[in-house]
C-alpha cells in the first residue's frame, strides 16, 4: 500500500464513523423509536454539537467525492512523491481537526481547517498534472 493510499484509507474510516456520536445523540434525545423514525418537523432537537457534528460529517463526505479520486489517480498513474504524501496527510488530520473544532462550534478556526485540506487537494491536483 502507497503512502497515499494509507492515508485514503484512515480518511474514509474517519468519514465512516463520523456519524456514531451525532446517531447516540439522536437516540438519546428521541428514545430507540423516534432515531428510526423517518424524521418530522414536530422531532425534538438534537443538541446543537450533535447538529454541526452532522454537517461536519456531510461535509466530510462532499469532500471525499474528491480527494478519494486524485489519490486514486495518482496511484494508478504511479505516481507519489513527497508532496503528494504530504498532502494526503495534511488532508487527513486537516478533516479530524474540522470535525472537532465544527462539532465544538469554533468558527474561525472551522474555516482555517476547512482551507487546509482544500489546499492540500490542490496539490492533489496539481500532482495529477506533474506540476509538483
Amino acid at each position: 500500500m502507497t503512502r497515499e493510499l494509507f492515508w485514503l484509507t484512515w480518511t474514509v474510516i474517519l468519514t465512516a464513523v463520523m456519524w456514531v456520536p451525532y446517531v447516540l445523540n439522536r437516540l438519546q434525545v428521541r428514545g430507540l423509536s423516534g432515531a428510526m423514525a423517518n424524521p418530522s418537523r414536530t422531532d425534538r432537537p438534537q443538541s446543537e454539537w450533535a447538529n454541526r457534528m452532522m454537517f461536519a460529517h456531510d461535509n466530510a463526505v462532499e469532500n471525499l467525492i474528491i480527494f478519494a479520486p486524485l489519490v486514486l489517480i495518482l496511484n494508478a498513474a504511479d505516481y507519489s512523491t513527497q508532496w503528494t504524501v504530504l498532502a494526503c496527510a495534511v488532508y487527513f488530520w486537516s478533516r479530524l481537526a474540522h470535525v472537532i473544532v465544527y462539532t465544538l462550534g469554533v468558527p474561525v478556526v472551522r474555516t482555517v481547517t476547512f482551507t487546509v485540506g482544500f489546499l492540500a487537494q490542490v496539490v492533489l491536483m496539481l500532482a495529477v498534472f506533474k506540476i509538483v
